[in-house]
């Protein structure tokens, strides 16, 4: 076994070495042993309300649709008709009566099954009926639409997010949620330094000036459970941003983030686009009581802290690739998001090996 993927104690951990964020095998690697093994992050219910209403994602290289049936379930199919690859969908959507492919027209019903071919009627033994999209494994929780490749690889969903429920309780609960706003940045740094960055309040002093003010970083706190953590801090800010409370950080493997202020639940999704490039998308809901006025300053004030993370995150990809890195000492403290994420990182390099 590659001693890099040793478990290592919290107390004595390093971080893990350069090449798994800056070696391009690594891209692969990671469809492969954790994207493809675990739940992701498509939509949430505010998206898909109706019969038609759907969502494109992209699943680490997979592109998926999200759809709201006629039967009002929600499903998920590989976004990729079975013709010659086209998209079923470009964008999301709202009512649709069935999917077309962009490319020839080929349609299918909202339950992924073809209906329609044009011209294919001389084809020797070609059947609409036996042609359907590749279905995801979904699960909806709290309002967030979770899809799987294969379920059976993937953690099972109660352990995946133990605990979240009971933490938020019913003031809330992230379904009642609204008046979306989507905003997305490319990032030159594997999605591996982001999540980094992401887990610790570490940096934040020293790379987020007005984020430090808002939290107490001296009641900065980590919580760990088997398959996410939450970082949480008491809040104080203006009533005309977010007023007081609990600054609730939660990240679920692989690469979903939860971050819940008062009155607002915001989504980050991390999606790898190569060993050294991730898209970060930002996904803001909000109470249905705030007003425009405050949901402004909420998005600037996201916009500003996110530039700050994209210039240090960019540099640590430098660094990475470099050959200067050495794997360093994890603060024991601060760090034991990270430490979390890199075992568990670990244990699907292991399991991928067959070690």
């Amino acid at each position: 076994m590659d001693a890099d993927l040793t478990p290592q104690p919290q107390a004595t951990a390093t971080a893990l070495p350069a090449r798994f964020y800056a070696e391009p095998a690594m891209a692969a690697t990671d469809r492969r042993a954790i994207f493809d093994r675990g739940w992701q992050l498509v939509a949430h219910v505010s998206q898909l309300r109706d019969a038609g209403d759907h969502v494109v994602a992209n699943l680490a290289g997979l592109p998926v649709i999200a759809v709201r049936g006629a039967d009002a379930a929600i499903r998920a199919f590989h976004n990729v008709c079975r013709h010659r690859a086209g998209p079923i969908a470009q964008c999301d959507g709202l009512g649709a009566k069935a999917l077309r492919c962009r490319y020839h027209g080929w349609t299918y019903t909202l339950e992924g099954q073809l209906r329609s071919a044009p011209e294919m009627k001389d084809a020797a033994c070609f059947d609409v009926a036996n042609v359907r999209l590749p279905q995801l494994a979904v699960k909806v929780w709290q309002g967030l639409v979770f899809a799987a490749v294969d379920a059976t690889d993937a953690p099972d969903f109660g352990a995946f997010v133990a605990g979240i429920d009971a933490r938020l309780g019913p003031d809330r609960h992230m379904e009642r949620y609204g008046n979306h706003h989507r905003a997305s940045y490319d990032i030159a740094c594997n999605w591996k330094v982001y999540v980094d960055n992401y887990l610790e309040g570490y940096h934040v002093p020293f790379v987020h000036p007005g984020l430090n003010r808002l939290l107490d970083y001296r009641s900065y706190r980590t919580e760990l459970e088997r398959w996410h953590s939450l970082q949480w801090s008491p809040l104080e800010s203006d009533p005309a941003l977010y007023g007081n409370g609990d600054a609730l950080y939660y990240w679920l493997w692989p690469n979903t983030m939860l971050n819940i202020l008062p009155g607002r639940l915001q989504t980050n999704t991390v999606v790898p686009l190569g060993a050294d490039r991730c898209r970060v998308t930002f996904d803001s809901y909000y109470d249905a009581s705030g007003d425009a006025a405050k949901r402004a300053a909420d998005l600037d004030f996201s916009d500003e802290v996110q530039h700050e993370d994209i210039g240090i995150c960019e540099d640590v990809q430098r660094g990475m690739a470099s050959g200067s890195y050495v794997p360093g000492r994890l603060n024991p403290l601060r760090e034991t998001g990270v430490h979390h994420f890199h075992e568990l990182l670990r244990e699907a390099y292991r399991a991928d090996a067959g070690a």
